[in-house]
């Protein structure tokens, strides 16, 4: 295992911000593993840390294939991390909305440039990310529609779900795009959680990965053969949406089935306690996504179901 500096931001009135990688094997440029990103991402971080504690006991056995190089960088942001802000603290922008960066921009674009420079060029990218709304998913590889993509691949990992998303001008943006467009196959991978640490989750990211890897002949290394995923056009999850404002109390969480009619959710006036708006399931499915914050506001999407096959 070799750790190094990948990025440096001098720092005058603190420490420099680094951005460290770990190396594993050597040859071409087989695999870049990025975890947190944004500042409130331990549970990607967690993972990142457990995959370079496994890959540096693999490394040691001579379970690395000959002619493979394997990068993880388990934080792109941990000026973010230490102060508690989930975007970069001092203008509050996304550096996952900043690829593939600018050179001499202002600083997430010049932090993304300079990051991107490093990590072109692998055959397989795998970003552990967050959504942009707060909740838990069910474990799942999700990828763009690009041209580029391989759903047949994202399979490799194992797990229960593959989602396709097609692009909007926002995600153009994003490492994910970015390295796909650049020739790398890229894959993001959703666990149950962000802002807080799952280890039954993260140990099923972690074998998903090893698992991957070990099926691209990257690693030796026996894990059993997880799931055959189905693959989900993001479409085809059915959005269930509140009615009014007010506090929120979650009934249903992931992988939970549900059927037409069940209250799967209830918003509460915050002064006087009582319900006023019941969250109904429109179809009979399995809750794919269960929002989490204690508010909402009217129309905000509070789950996401995979209809029954038969409807």
């Amino acid at each position: 295992m070799v750790k190094k500096v990948l990025y440096t931001l001098k720092g005058y009135h603190r420490e420099d911000f680094n951005i460290t990688g770990y190396s594993f094997g050597s040859g071409d440029k087989a695999a870049c593993i990025v975890g947190a990103i944004r500042g409130n991402e331990y549970q990607q971080m967690y993972i990142c840390s457990q995959l370079i504690k496994v890959l540096g006991e693999l490394e040691e056995r001579g379970q690395i294939t000959s002619n493979n190089e394997i990068l993880v960088v388990p934080c792109l942001n941990p000026y973010s991390v230490n102060v508690q802000k989930r975007f970069w603290a001092m203008d509050n922008s996304d550096i996952n909305r900043r690829f593939p960066g600018i050179h001499g921009g202002d600083t997430t674009q010049n932090i993304a440039a300079d990051f991107f420079d490093k990590v072109k060029g692998y055959s397989y990218g795998i970003q552990f990310t967050s959504f942009y709304m707060p909740g838990d998913f069910i474990p799942h590889v999700r990828m763009m529609e690009t041209g580029h993509q391989s759903p047949s691949l994202a399979n490799l990992f194992g797990l229960p779900y593959v989602v396709i998303r097609k692009p909007k001008p926002l995600d153009t943006t994003t490492l994910n795009y970015n390295w796909q467009m650049s020739g790398t196959c890229a894959f993001s991978i959703y666990t149950n959680c962000s802002d807080y640490i799952d280890d039954a989750s993260a140990r099923q990211a972690v074998a998903s990965v090893l698992r991957f890897l070990t099926r691209m002949g990257i690693i030796k290394y026996y894990n059993h053969s997880g799931f055959i995923a189905h693959v989900l056009d993001e479409d085809e999850l059915m959005a269930v949406k509140t009615n009014t404002a007010g506090l929120y109390r979650r009934l249903k969480g992931p992988s939970d089935p549900v059927y037409r009619g069940d209250i799967i959710g209830e918003v509460i006036d915050p002064y006087e306690g009582e319900v006023i708006n019941q969250v109904i399931s429109p179809t009979e499915g399995i809750i794919f996504f269960a929002h989490t914050a204690p508010t909402v506001m009217e129309n905000n999407v509070v789950y996401r179901i995979i209809r029954r096959l038969h409807e």
